[in-house]
């Protein structure tokens, strides 16, 4: 059945018609395009790349940025789309995600008009693939102790450094990559090809399957000048990217939670047990589906207000945290709900929630943890800093 939405406090009320036009191209998208694919790509291991150039033509790459063929739609409507797409898989989600708010943004705000012109309509296009490289080894949630080095050899840079659990890392055109430098971090747009620098795939994934995940290996990895972001200076440049990709998650994974609702909703009303009842009649059934609907309801909400926040330019990086935060929670709770009202048919590949919930378990760790982002909530409403 065509997914119809999720709806229960009349927050469509709240969209403007442009919106409501936005959500549904990509809703039509995802249910003529991903829906039919997306299982086999996840069992499979693969992202369905056949998609990429239409997405790009459809306006969902960089979709709330502006110029160089940029969608610039707004804030509101982006979270639409995010969720739209991450109803279908998380790894469709995180593609786009990681193209626009991590690849595309920071090259927009920090980067030369030459770096603009030669890359932006690429990557908006989908002719062109982009990676994030921040995360390392052995740092993670602390970015801080960032070991990548880059030193000045004359009008190059030497990148010297391992980036790992890199979304589309093998398969990039260009990689944004964060180095310390005596003059603090820097960014860096590294070519595919660049001497000193290859990718490798990481295999045995039980999460984020349809999804390409990779290691960067910088070895005396040599740049000209012109390939370092101009304007991004210090750890606060890669990360305010990361803002703009949380920001795109506390949506997409409403999304997650309501196919995952959905599924259950119909199945308990289809599925008999008990004198021939629909197991939908059972007080515990009805109790499970409320709580769900409830939760889903609370992070829609969340999700618009922090949208229309960041259109007026006022959202900040501790709402972000809460939105991520809160969300991901919601649709991982009801992704297990939604597990256990399905029985045994709940871990079965036809029907979507183990998919879903696997795929959760990764974004409730990826782009800030869940208790990193508990600690910057503490931090705003304490005033003082827990991380250490």
């Amino acid at each position: 059945m065509a997914f119809k939405g999720v709806d229960y406090l009349h927050v469509d009320s709240l969209l403007t018609e442009e919106e409501l036009l936005v959500r549904q191209s990509a809703r039509q998208f995802v249910e003529d395009k991903i829906i039919p694919v997306i299982r086999d790509c996840w069992k499979d291991g693969r992202f369905p790349s056949q998609l990429i150039r239409e997405m790009g033509g459809l306006g969902f790459l960089g979709a709330n940025l502006d110029g160089y063929g940029c969608a610039g739609m707004s804030n509101v409507e982006y979270g639409l789309v995010m969720q739209e797409l991450e109803r279908a898989d998380s790894g469709v989600r995180s593609f786009v995600s990681v193209q626009g708010a991590l690849v595309m943004y920071p090259i927009l705000t920090y980067g030369s008009e030459e770096q603009k012109q030669k890359w932006l309509p690429r990557l908006q296009s989908g002719d062109a693939i982009g990676c994030f490289g921040l995360t390392e080894p052995n740092f993670g949630s602390n970015p801080a102790g960032m070991a990548t080095r880059a030193r000045k050899d004359g009008s190059d840079w030497i990148l010297n450094g391992e980036k790992t659990w890199i979304t589309n890392g093998s398969v990039s055109d260009i990689a944004v990559v964060w180095a310390r430098t005596d003059e603090g971090i820097r960014g860096f747009l590294v070519e595919r090809g660049a001497m000193g620098f290859t990718t490798s795939d990481l295999h045995g994934k039980l999460s984020m399957r349809a999804s390409v995940t990779s290691s960067l290996s910088l070895s005396d990895c040599r740049v000209p000048d012109s390939a370092m972001l101009p304007a991004a200076k210090g750890l606060k440049a890669p990360l305010s990217c990361l803002t703009q990709a949380r920001f795109g998650i506390g949506w997409g994974v409403i999304g997650a939670a309501m196919d995952c609702y959905e599924t259950a909703r119909l199945y308990s009303i289809l599925r008999k047990q008990f004198d021939d009842r629909p197991i939908a009649s059972h007080q515990l059934v009805q109790e499970k589906l409320a709580a769900m609907i409830t939760e889903i309801t609370k992070a829609q909400l969340l999700a618009l207000h922090c949208g229309r926040l960041k259109d007026l330019g006022k959202l900040e990086p501790a709402h972000v945290s809460m939105l991520k935060r809160n969300n991901v929670a919601i649709a991982l709770d009801c992704a297990r709900s939604a597990r256990d009202l399905l029985g045994a048919n709940g871990i079965m590949d036809e029907y979507p929630i183990m998919r879903h919930l696997c795929n959760l378990e990764t974004v409730k760790t990826y782009e800030g943890t869940d208790h990193i982002h508990a600690l910057v909530i503490g931090e705003r409403v304490t005033g003082v800093q827990a991380y250490r």
